[in-house]
């Protein structure tokens, strides 16, 4: 682990805690990686969405600290609830946006190899989502390995360790998860 890995892990264990400065040391430790990750969210929103990065990572941030009882184990820990909550947070606003649809305008959203920097343009956030719950029902183990490498920009490796299972067992969930959504969306067009 880098020192500012070390560092991170710390001061969420000590937020973990209850302690209100742990907070506010933490958000100058991940926010360029919480910004970072944004971008690379809204890379794939639609031309001239309203949302911008800042507004996505700070979101999620106030969302993850808002949370009284969160036990963050780790720096991936941390960065995997923040997934979910810049998941959530797409979501909410495609929602009151109304920007989704139900229609023609539809268009195929293609889960690439490498995650989060693969797909094409992600107009039907609320599909995706909709059957990531679906897919839930079925392996929520799959589920959330889509939520994690996809809205998380997770490795294979950090990954399966946030989840308990082998990088070998990740892969496959991958390459099943994303073939079943792709069809699940593409049967959706």
């Amino acid at each position: 682990m880098t020192p500012i890995q070390t560092e991170t892990t710390q001061t969420l264990i000590h937020a973990a805690e209850g302690d209100q400065g742990a907070i506010d040391r933490l958000l100058p430790l991940v926010y360029d990686e919480l910004r970072s990750l944004a971008g690379s969210l809204m890379r794939h929103e639609r031309d001239g969405h309203t949302l911008q990065p800042t507004a996505l990572a700070n979101e999620a941030f106030i969302r993850l600290i808002d949370q009284h009882s969160i036990d963050w184990k780790n720096r991936a820990h941390f960065f995997a609830l923040a997934a979910q909550a810049m998941r959530r947070v797409l979501v909410d606003h495609a929602r009151a946006r109304g920007a989704i649809k139900r229609g023609g305008d539809r268009r195929r959203i293609a889960l690439a190899e490498d995650a989060a920097i693969g797909l094409d343009q992600l107009d039907d956030l609320l599909a995706l989502d909709e059957a990531l719950h679906q897919l839930a029902r079925l392996s929520e183990r799959q589920a959330r390995v889509v939520e994690l490498r996809f809205f998380g920009g997770l490795s294979i490796e950090e990954t399966a360790e946030m989840i308990g299972v082998s990088p070998r067992t990740v892969k496959g969930d991958w390459r099943v998860s994303r073939a079943w959504l792709e069809r699940e969306l593409a049967d959706e067009c």
